[in-house]
């Protein structure tokens, strides 16, 4: 079968014993500095990734990846035809109709909420409010039924739960004999979901849109929420529906209202990534420590194969294949293990937790009270890549110093 020369002599020196013991210890700790940081790096983008996931989802389960007002303060105008020219977008996968009321609501405790007046047959098109009730029924908010279903948190700070009353304290004036009296209306708490998101499980109410009409006094929806094909295509959907509703119309998008949030957690993953790059390169300075000293000790093996006929670059091949092969595999054995730990990430932190009784992530704090974990292959290729490329630089100089060898020289005490 037939092999280069230069790959022959080169994995003939990586398969043979060597004289000095050190050159193969420090051969293996580049082995496995390349592993370990190949690993960390794939595990630390693999939870990047998944805490991005986690907070898109569970934002724009809450959220609309699209919606479409009137002037502020008014209801949207001719709303039906506003529906139907967004549906007619081939990008559009849902729409719904809500108004939206700031409201001050008081049981046992009082707080401030958004309270969101909604058709429970058009909801679920456009969030996920419905797949995540924890008590009572969603659909419960029928018109006139004066039935409220709170997030979770809200309802603990309220001192509430399914079947208790709480007042709703709307900010708009009405004349009464004793003067201008905010308008006042009690609910009955039909149902809890929690998004597990703090900014709506504390801070937001759900309830019938036509009830949301006549405490707010509006005649119609202050708002059509949208549900798109791809949420990434939210801008050229919101500049076409502008363009086709008219200047009556405001269009606005995810981006507009959360875009400084993303953009802080892709540049995090940014920064992340070229950090522990910089780690996978000092892992990569072993080899080269491992190379200088493979190219000492094989000084006279060197010398005779130039008086051979060996060109340099032929003996520059030869020792850059012992480097490749160390770099290889290092990175078959950091990718391997860094895809199975970010896919077992999650239940190894699970069963951490519960040996130890830490919580990592307090879902009192964060958004997030798991770990998340999610592998991309795009990350795993672009990481191999970047330290395969690594460790063809590293190789490179002792390479060319072992070309440089001169025979006469090189042989003159053996």
């Amino acid at each position: 079968m037939f092999r280069p020369l230069e790959l022959f002599i080169g994995l003939r020196y990586t398969r043979a014993k060597r004289r000095n013991q050190f050159i193969s210890f420090i051969s293996t700790v580049s082995i496995v500095c390349i592993t370990i940081s190949v690993m960390a790096l794939i595990t630390v983008m693999s939870v990047m990734n998944g805490f991005d996931d986690q907070l898109r989802s569970r934002i724009l389960g809450a959220i609309s990846d699209a919606t479409v007002s009137g002037l502020p303060g008014e209801s949207v105008q001719n709303w039906q035809y506003a529906i139907t020219t967004a549906k007619s977008n081939p990008h559009v996968r849902g729409a719904a109709p809500y108004v939206e009321i700031q409201a001050f609501l008081q049981a046992q405790r009082s707080s401030g909420a958004i309270v969101r007046g909604i058709e429970t047959s058009e909801e679920p098109k456009v969030s996920d409010f419905n797949t995540h009730m924890i008590e009572g029924s969603f659909d419960s908010l029928t018109p006139r039924s004066w039935n409220i279903v709170l997030g979770k948190d809200l309802a603990v700070q309220l001192g509430v739960s399914v079947g208790d009353s709480v007042i709703m304290v709307v900010p708009v004036l009405r004349a009464t004999p004793s003067g201008a009296m905010p308008l006042l209306r009690r609910f009955k708490v039909s149902g809890i979901f929690e998004m597990g998101m703090e900014e709506f499980d504390s801070g937001t109410g759900l309830i019938n849109m036509q009830d949301a009409e006549a405490l707010a006094g509006v005649n119609g929806p202050t708002g059509i929420r949208l549900k798109l094909d791809d949420m990434y295509n939210a801008h050229s959907v919101a500049r076409d529906l502008a363009n086709t509703l008219g200047q009556i119309y405001m269009v606005t998008t995810w981006m507009d209202s959360h875009s400084n949030f993303f953009s802080a957690i892709s540049m995090e993953k940014k920064v992340m990534f070229i950090i522990l790059s910089l780690i996978i390169l000092v892992a990569v300075i072993n080899l080269i420590s491992m190379l200088m000293m493979l190219v000492t000790d094989k000084q006279a093996d060197i010398a005779i194969l130039r008086t051979l006929g060996s060109t340099p670059r032929s003996i520059m091949g030869m020792f850059m294949v012992q480097g490749v092969l160390v770099g290889v595999v290092g990175i078959f054995f950091g990718v391997t293990l860094g895809s199975l730990l970010s896919w077992r990430l999650p239940g190894i932190v699970k069963w951490i937790e519960h040996v130890t009784g830490y919580t990592f992530l307090s879902p009192d704090i964060y958004y997030i009270s798991e770990v998340p974990s999610k592998l991309d292959w795009h990350d795993v290729t672009w990481v191999a890549l970047i330290t395969f490329a690594f460790a063809m630089l590293a190789t490179l100089y002792p390479a060319w110093r072992a070309s440089r060898t001169q025979p006469a020289q090189a042989l003159r005490y053996e």
